[in-house]
């Protein structure tokens, strides 16, 4: 596995000029792309945003293949592991970069708010497809970044520099807001499989199993990453994932204890919390009452 722990080894590996140590900002074509002919495991130790244009190479992650089409945007975040390959001799690669190392951030707004964007840890193929206007918004804030990074730097070169990546994002987050709009009806049939496996998981018995459902493993029955599906769920509901699982747990939790013949502890395992404390602090939480409480009162 090839490690490439700062912004100018990927530029050393790929011939492309170096302007600051922390953070760049390329045309791809500018680059010269070694032959390779079985994929070679890359490991990022620093942010990555791609932008595709025409043809270009397969990345992998995990066992899938992901070909991207013209216009797609791909978040990597620092530790994640690419199989780039199915790069020939004449490949030339048609697109832009933005490598920004988490360093680069300290002590600065984005730096701190880096996590609220969620989309560095969606997978391949929840990838961001942008339109041409879209694309030459961003073709517009990577020419500011690079020009920034071409001129002498001085007290003012790092904040203008984050300034700008920051407005990327957030422009980012708005596409990403308008990709769900346009995928209405899949993110509907998403919910509503979300829903009905939810309470199959409650009834079924697997949370006495496994335990108290979780984000993830609903995610992973519709291929997706928790944050992507967590931010598909928030986006189309106003609800986020977790919020939806609590509200289930409570209202079966609430025909549960009407059952005179089931304690409260049974209950609780049958919802699957390890702890029936756990379950009446959850219960109080959402109801203003103890389980108990709720009991007597009905």
């Amino acid at each position: 596995m090839k490690d490439l722990i700062r912004v100018d080894d990927y530029c050393s590996k790929f011939n492309l000029s170096t302007l600051h140590p922390l953070v760049s900002v390329h045309d791809l074509s500018e680059g010269t792309w070694t032959y390779v002919q079985q994929a070679e495991a890359v490991r990022y130790h620093f942010y990555g945003v791609f932008l595709k244009q025409g043809e270009g190479c397969t990345l992998t992650y995990g066992r899938q293949n992901y070909d991207y089409q013209d216009g797609t945007l791909v978040f990597l975040s620092p530790g994640q592991v690419v199989n780039v390959g199915h790069i020939d001799k004449d490949f030339k690669p048609l697109g832009h970069a933005l490598l920004f190392h988490p360093d680069l951030l300290w002590s600065t707004n984005l730096g701190r708010t880096m996590s609220d964007y969620s989309f560095f840890s969606y997978q391949f193929h929840e990838a961001l497809h942008i339109s041409q206007k879209e694309r030459r918004l961003v073709l517009d804030l990577f020419e500011k970044i690079r020009t920034e990074l071409s001129q002498g730097i001085d007290k003012h070169s790092k904040d203008l520099v984050v300034a700008n990546i920051e407005l990327f994002l957030k422009y980012c987050v708005r596409f990403y807001d308008r990709q769900f709009i346009t995928r209405e009806r899949e993110n509907l049939n998403i919910i509503q499989r979300f829903e009905a496996s939810l309470n199959s998981y409650i009834q079924s018995g697997k949370a006495r199993e496994l335990g108290t459902p979780q984000v993830s493993y609903f995610a992973e029955e519709q291929h997706l990453s928790p944050n992507y599906f967590g931010d598909l769920i928030k986006k189309e509901t106003g609800k986020s994932a977790n919020e939806h699982i609590q509200d289930t747990l409570i209202q079966i939790a609430k025909h549960k204890i009407f059952d005179p013949d089931k304690s409260l502890s049974e209950i609780a395992y049958d919802l699957g919390f390890k702890y029936p404390q756990h379950f009446t602090r959850l219960f109080k939480k959402k109801v203003g009452y103890t389980p108990q409480e709720y009991r007597m009162m009905n």
